[in-house]
């Protein structure tokens, strides 16, 4: 298993009328959160682009336990649970400054060729990176 903790503070435009965190600004928030663990592996989306490569998500799951506010700041913790073959899933958790745990998601992303729009398998680099840290 591989975790990453990215810490960031909500911003006044990520908030509703109410005051809360707009419920669709934490899709954002894990995009933020697995960015930043395939970037320990070295692997980007602008790097995987140049590779022909889109990474689009096919599923997102979220649960929504408490409300986040302006200001707060967050840790973003995600999960990846198992290496990579066509697909890739993260699990999410993220927390307010005071260590609430405010939501639970999950995505699932596919690997597909840019030209001809196929699912294919992770590349070997990456994946041969996660089993090394992941058997660790």
């Amino acid at each position: 298993m591989i975790v990453n903790n990215t810490n960031l503070r909500v911003r006044y435009g990520e908030t509703d009328k109410m005051g809360y965190v707009y419920y669709g600004i934490f899709a954002e928030y894990y995009e933020v959160g697995r960015t930043e663990l395939m970037r320990e592996f070295g692997l980007t989306y602008k790097e995987i682009e140049k590779n022909g490569i889109m990474l689009p998500v096919v599923s997102m799951n979220i649960k929504y336990l408490k409300p986040a506010f302006y200001d707060d700041f967050l840790t973003i913790k995600t999960i990846l649970e198992k290496v990579p073959s066509i697909k890739i899933e993260f699990k999410y958790e993220i927390y307010n400054q005071n260590n609430e745990l405010l939501n639970l998601g999950e995505t699932t992303l596919v690997f597909v060729d840019e030209k001809t729009r196929k699912p294919r398998k992770a590349p070997e680099d990456f994946i041969l990176d996660l089993k090394r840290k992941i058997n660790n």
